[in-house]
């Protein structure tokens, strides 16, 4: 089983965000990523991917993940 979504999530200043309404989105976000992500795991191990080489996919996926900030 995932990881239940975090209890505090970090902001960019390292203080805890605390607005309700972010807080709502990002678990919101955390469960439906988290879902996603086991249905493509799943799907892949069941088509006869193996389960690490899996996991190492997935990882090197979030690993490439670019950020929506802009760079100076």
């Amino acid at each position: 089983m995932m990881a239940a979504a975090p209890t505090t999530w970090p902001g960019a200043d390292g203080q805890p965000l605390s607005c309700r309404e972010k807080l709502k989105v990002l678990a919101e976000n955390h469960e439906e990523a988290r879902q996603a992500l086991q249905d493509v795991f799943e799907d892949a191990v069941l088509m006869g991917v193996d389960e690490a080489a899996m996991r190492r996919i997935l990882a090197e996926m979030v690993a490439g993940l670019t950020t929506p900030k802009r760079r100076a």
